[in-house]
């Protein structure tokens, strides 16, 4: 009886395209990332039919106790009083003159609290758009 000989041939598994995989994603989980900038603050906004189109670099948010909040960009909110928010904007200015600066209001805030942002923005030459959330219509 003749004996066939069989090459045998490892089955070894290669862990590069599982590792090429993985680098992909990270890399795409860390460029979406930097994309969304969550609010931190929670904030009841009211709501409006149609959203803006602007894309707001500077942040000030005003929550339900009456407590003011500024970030630019990707920062996160930072606890301010009143009378800081001018300088801050003015400072976020000079970095980027173009910006437009979004107002976060609790929608339990009252009138007076915002109006006395906005016109902050006024007074300054700033594009402020106010920020709410889509109509449940």
């Amino acid at each position: 009886m003749a004996l066939k000989r069989r090459n045998k041939v490892s089955a070894a598994f290669s862990m590069s395209s599982m590792t090429d995989v993985i680098f992909l994603l990270l890399i795409f989980f860390m460029v979406t990332s930097t994309v969304v900038f969550p609010n931190a603050i929670k904030v009841l906004l009211p709501q409006s039919q149609k959203q803006t189109s602007a894309t707001p670099l500077a942040r000030v948010t005003i929550d339900a106790d009456l407590r003011y909040f500024v970030a630019f960009g990707n920062e996160r909110e930072t606890g301010v009083q009143f009378e800081e928010i001018t300088p801050w904007l003015q400072s976020v200015a000079q970095q980027a003159p173009e910006m437009y600066v979004a107002l976060y209001a609790d929608e339990t805030v009252p009138y007076k609290e915002v109006v006395r942002v906005l016109d902050i923005a006024t007074r300054n030459n700033f594009r402020m758009v106010l920020a709410t959330r889509p109509s449940s219509d």
